[in-house]
């Protein structure tokens, strides 16, 4: 797991770097926040989600060209990247990310500190430790990596946008989405959360209407409920049942005692 987030996913360490791509793509530097209309346009999101999300190695310029112009590249593509590489970088240094942003031969890389927090990493961890947790028998463990999983998977990726790379990050979000239900749904029949469990199962069912794994869970969550709505049935039957020995009881107790003491005062 990397360094920078609990093992809830929820928090940084003394770094403070926050990085969002699904949804609203955003930079948050020790509570600074540089959020989407602060990017240089489209495109400039679309080059910073590629170079971010491929952390670690060098991206040639051949890869980011292809990702900002998907459909028909123009002749001046060079001059272009280099005018958003530019307009990046400025944002970067604006972000109190020096140096973040640097170019070769032919590529360009993106260095962020160590203990960034990365929203696409932190859902792909997050999803591995519930599924860990969820076999091992442990649905305790899962409860909050799943939940982060899914918070941060059922986010769009770079909506409106076509290409290759995009839609292959599309895929692979979605693919932690469904796994991140599927983990929802054990651990909410765990807790006896019955109805969440249903609504897990309709949601993976509504992706993927074919996956096997999403009809098995609505099943067993939809049994689970009968049991409990059966279990609770009878135990209010036998709670009217106790009331009404009870409240007879009470109803003759005062004629007897009533029947005593006019016997008693006869007597005498």
């Amino acid at each position: 797991m990397r360094s920078g987030w609990r093992r809830d996913g929820m928090r940084l360490d003394s770094h403070q770097v926050r990085i969002h791509l699904a949804g609203r793509v955003s930079i948050e530097v020790c509570g600074q926040l540089f959020d989407q209309p602060t990017f240089p346009g489209q495109q400039g999101r679309v080059a910073f989600a590629y170079l971010a999300a491929e952390r670690g190695r060098p991206v040639e310029r051949s890869e980011l060209i292809d990702a900002l112009w998907p459909s028909e590249v123009p002749p001046s593509c060079d001059t272009a990247l280099n005018a958003v590489m530019s307009k990046l970088r400025a944002l970067l240094v604006k972000a109190n990310l020096p140096g973040a942003l640097t170019g070769g031969a032919g590529y360009y890389e993106i260095h962020l500190p160590e203990s960034t927090w990365l929203d696409l990493e932190a859902a792909a961890d997050a999803i591995h430790e519930a599924e860990t947790a969820i076999r091992a028998g442990d649905p305790a463990r899962a409860y909050g990596p799943s939940a982060v999983a899914h918070h941060i998977a059922r986010r769009p990726f770079l909506p409106g946008w076509r290409g290759t790379w995009v839609e292959s990050r599309r895929n692979r979000l979605r693919s932690v989405l469904l796994r991140a239900l599927e983990c929802r749904g054990e651990v909410y029949l765990w807790n006896h959360e019955y109805s969440l469990a249903v609504e897990a199962a309709h949601e993976l069912m509504g992706l993927e209407p074919l996956r096997e794994s999403g009809h098995r869970l609505l099943i067993r969550s939809l049994a689970a409920a009968a049991i409990r709505r059966k279990r609770c049935g009878r135990t209010r039957s036998v709670a009217d049942s106790l009331r009404g020995r009870l409240g007879s009881i009470r109803r003759r107790r005062p004629r007897r005692f009533t029947t005593r003491c006019s016997a008693r005062a006869a007597s005498r």
